[in-house]
């Protein structure tokens, strides 16, 4: 059976800079391992929704992975999943971190949307939030790292809900009504109550505490509110293995990717971190090579082109792509001279490296390398390149067919193999039993 790796590198894309002589960091970073990808490869252009949508990583990840968007249960459950929190399809989970708000005319007002504090602060200030609150709807918050946790709710509760973090300081925070499909409903009606009684009691507490009245005092912002966003449910979903017939694994970091990995039903690796990325990529190169052994399908993801990007510096982030690249280049060789190797190399999202988005809406470089794949006559990997490439625009979905079908698992469109459509051959089936006399119970 043939393999996929499938190196994500998280944030790629970009728009062009005056600074770079008007192209992206990518087009502009020297990247020779890359280029030579795409020139042995077809190459095209990948978005994970529509054009012009800015997506998250969870997000465009589902989509990469062949789900679809009704199977995504928010971030909020994902990261309560790979923090290994406990979470029932009845719960209800939400992002939340620790904020330094204000009160002006009877509205509260984001000050610093992450404000500084040291460990022992953060200790002291989050020590107050360690109880459940709430009766008929119970409220808790669980810290992950430094500011940042996730809110769970159990009892009547609905994650049809809006968000209370507008990711931005001086701004209002943001009211929490349920969604206009679910105005009257009576369960998001009482969570969004719920969850707006608790956060104003939060406030309240977190605003005299001693390490606040000491920041106030020494003109430093004090760290005394919660804000929250993306509220979501676990759901049932078919697992990766089910749905496309590889067994997959994941070589990443974090808790959102750990989560995610449980949630889909890939098996997980945390990536060696490194604040070198040429070292960290190389590093889960390796792991990946001494994985493939159990594995149709590795992920080997790094976020470091996405946390460059959030610097708004174009050129660090040019830098750290020619990093990856001088990463990939000391281990790519194996499997590039695999004749049962598919290697693919593409991004999640575009991360602009200046102005206000968080993310952007541009569709990234995708290049496929592997026998038997077309080759085009693009030169290098980067977002203007690869549109001219044999693959053209792929979205969404259509990224797990186009790995099945190279990796020669394509089934034909209307062969049924069991009751659920499978698109992968050879498909599970049941065995067909001379005992067999037919099938109406």
């Amino acid at each position: 059976m043939r393999k996929c790796l499938l190196i994500l590198l998280d944030g790629l894309g970009d728009r062009s800079f005056a600074e770079l002589g008007h192209q992206t960091p990518l087009q502009a970073a020297r990247t020779p391992a890359l280029d030579r990808i795409a020139r042995q490869g077809a190459n095209g252009l990948y978005h994970a929704a529509f054009p012009g949508q800015a997506l998250p990583s969870e997000n465009a990840h589902f989509a990469i992975f062949g789900f679809d968007p009704d199977d995504f249960p928010g971030r909020g459950a994902l990261e309560t999943i790979g923090a290994g929190i406990d979470l029932t399809e009845k719960d209800v989970a939400l992002l939340a971190h620790l904020a330094s708000l204000y009160v002006d005319q009877g509205f509260l007002i984001t000050k610093k949307d992450l404000p500084r504090a040291t460990s022992d602060e953060l200790a002291a200030i989050l020590s107050e939030l360690d109880q459940t609150w709430g009766e008929d709807i119970r409220i808790r918050f669980h810290s992950i790292k430094g500011h940042f946790g996730v809110l769970t709710m159990q009892g009547d509760v609905s994650p049809y809900i809006t968000d209370t973090n507008h990711m931005e300081d001086e701004r209002p925070v943001m009211s929490i009504v349920p969604w206009q499909a679910y105005t009257h409903d009576a369960s998001t009606r009482k969570t969004a109550r719920a969850l707006s009684q608790y956060l104003i009691d939060i406030f309240r507490r977190l605003d005299t505490h001693p390490v606040n009245v000491e920041k106030r005092r020494s003109g430093l912002d004090p760290v005394n509110g919660l804000v929250t966003q993306r509220a979501g449910r676990r759901k049932s979903i078919v697992p990766f293995f089910e749905r496309y017939g590889l067994k997959g694994l994941s070589i990443s970091s974090g808790v959102l990717f750990k989560g995610m990995s449980t949630y889909l039903g890939l098996d997980f690796i945390a990536g060696q971190e490194s604040d070198n990325p040429e070292e960290e990529i190389a590093t889960r190169l390796v792991q990946a090579k001494d994985a493939f052994k159990d594995y149709d399908l590795i992920h080997v993801h790094t976020k470091a082109p996405d946390e460059a990007a959030h610097q708004k510096d174009p050129d660090m982030k040019r830098k750290v792509i020619e990093a990856l690249d001088r990463g990939i280049a000391r281990h790519i060789d194996s499997f590039l001279s695999d004749p049962e190797m598919l290697v693919i190399v593409t991004s999640d999202h575009s991360t602009p490296s200046a102005g206000t988005l968080v993310h952007s809406g541009e569709p990234v470089p995708l290049t496929m390398h592997g026998c038997g794949v077309r080759r085009d006559r693009v030169e290098c990997f980067d977002e203007v390149s690869a549109a001219s490439g044999a693959l053209g625009m792929v979205r969404g979905k259509e990224m797990m067919y186009l790995i099945l079908n190279y990796l020669d698992r394509a089934k034909l469109v209307g062969i049924m193999y069991s009751p659920i459509d499978q698109p992968f051959w050879p498909g599970e089936y049941a065995w067909f039993s001379l005992k067999d006399e037919g099938h109406d119970e």
